[in-house]
């Protein structure tokens, strides 16, 4: 699941996300990416509690891993965002 709090979540969605995490929680490996950290995933899901259910049982048995720095994805491009902001000076 990518990118969690992108967008914004609606109190549905944030209740049927919990139901899917439930299901697959002890049963199945969630891999799951975002940049929100874990005492934003209230605001990010509507509810503190409906946040403290799902991270209750995505962070029981579970591997964090923490990515500090610049962007993977524009890791090659960067030199495009260089070389342009010098030559339109």
């Amino acid at each position: 699941i990518d990118e969690v709090g992108y967008l914004p979540i609606d109190v549905d969605t944030a209740n049927i996300f919990f139901q899917l995490i439930s299901k697959r929680y002890e049963k199945h490996s969630t891999i799951i990416t975002t940049n929100m950290p874990f005492s934003s995933w209230g605001e990010v899901f509507g509810s503190a509690t409906i946040a403290n259910a799902i991270l209750d049982r995505l962070l029981h048995h579970s591997h964090v891993i923490s990515i500090k720095g610049p962007s993977y994805r524009l890791k090659s491009k960067m030199k495009y965002f260089n070389s342009s902001s010098n030559t339109s000076s």
